[in-house]
């Protein structure tokens, strides 16, 4: 039994190692995710504000606000 923790013990300790071996993302991974997070943005910008996306968040704004308790 005692065997089996030290075993376990030890796998523990490497996996930790290698877990924090891990510095982050460099400086080009940061601009293709900046440059990512931007794209989706204006993807996500254009739905939003298309005439039938707004026409259905007005309805459902307007539905709410005139809903009856």
């Amino acid at each position: 039994m005692a065997g089996q923790i030290k075993r376990v013990r030890s796998w523990a300790r490497g996996v930790a190692r290698r877990i924090r071996t891990d510095r982050g993302m460099t400086t080009s991974e940061y601009a293709v995710g900046t440059i990512a997070a931007c794209a989706l943005a204006a993807v996500l910008y254009k739905v939003v504000t298309s005439p039938p996306v707004m026409a259905a968040l007005q309805s459902i704004l307007t539905d709410a606000l005139d809903a009856k308790v």
